[in-house]
């Protein structure tokens, strides 16, 4: 089974509201069994446009990552990041 990927990338524009966000996704990351890949870090955009932070999160399956993002756990954490941050999150599904 293919696994399944969050790509994010966020520009904060008020720390103190999205470390409410980081604390409550914890929620529903545990509850899905993610797993972060990337979070954050030192990073060099050598072509195109990115975001300030980039984070990659692994799941077990696409399913899996899908059903985190729908989650009232997800959901109600994702509003703390609407009001803290531009953020762009894309799931994809992995290789076989």
């Amino acid at each position: 089974m293919a696994k399944g990927y969050w790509f994010f990338q966020a520009t904060v524009r008020d720390m103190e509201t999205y470390k409410k966000y980081i604390a409550a996704d914890r929620v529903s990351f545990e509850k899905f069994g993610a797993r972060y890949l990337v979070r954050g870090g030192e990073h060099q955009i050598v072509e195109g446009k990115a975001r300030d932070r980039q984070v990659v999160i692994e799941f077990d399956s696409y399913e899996q990552a899908l059903a985190c993002y729908h989650s009232p756990e997800y959901q109600a954490a994702a509003k703390f990041r609407f009001a803290s941050a531009d953020s762009d999150v894309v799931i994809v599904k992995g290789v076989d």
